[in-house]
C-alpha cells in the first residue's frame, strides 16, 4: 500500500503527560510511520467526563503504509503497551488515561465501522481543544 497522509490527536492526563506523548510519537515512528508535523502542546480540561487531571494534547500528521484498521490496531497496541487499561468504546464513556491516540483524518477517506469512524467528527467539529490543535493541519 502506498503512503497515506493521516492526522492523529494524542492526549494524556496521567503521569508525566508530555513524556507520555513523546513516547507515543516515538512508538508511532518506530512502526514505520513518518512524522511530518507536530503541533505545540496544549493543555485542556477533560471533555465528556469529570476528572481533576488536566490533559496535555498534541496533533500530528504522519505518512503511513497501514490501512485505517491496521493503523487503529497499531495505535491501540501502543495505548495498551503504555498502560492504558480502559477503552472508551468498550466502556461507552471516558476515563483518565496514560495515552489516547485518535485517528482524525485519513487522506480524504470517509470510513465507518463498529470500531472506527473517519473523519473523527467530534474532534473536527465539537471539541474546542481539537479545533485549536487542528487549525493548521486541516
Amino acid at each position: 500500500m502506498s503512503q497515506q497522509k493521516v492526522v492523529l490527536l494524542l492526549g494524556s492526563n496521567l503521569g508525566d503527560q508530555k513524556k507520555n506523548l513523546e513516547t507515543a510519537l516515538e512508538k508511532i515512528r518506530n512502526g514505520g510511520n513518518e512524522i511530518l508535523q507536530i503541533s505545540e502542546f496544549l493543555t485542556s480540561e477533560p471533555v465528556e467526563f469529570v476528572s481533576s487531571n488536566i490533559f496535555c494534547n498534541i496533533a500530528t500528521i504522519i505518512f503511513t503504509h497501514l490501512s485505517p484498521i491496521q493503523l487503529l490496531d497499531y495505535v491501540k497496541s501502543i495505548e495498551i503497551e503504555m498502560g492504558r487499561t480502559t477503552d472508551s468504546k468498550v466502556m461507552r464513556g471516558y476515563a483518565d488515561r496514560v495515552i489516547d491516540i485518535d485517528i482524525v483524518k485519513y487522506n480524504e477517506l470517509k470510513f465507518v465501522s463498529e470500531r472506527l469512524e473517519i473523519p473523527h467528527k467530534k474532534h473536527l467539529f465539537d471539541r474546542e481543544f481539537s479545533k485549536i490543535l487542528l487549525k493548521d493541519f486541516i
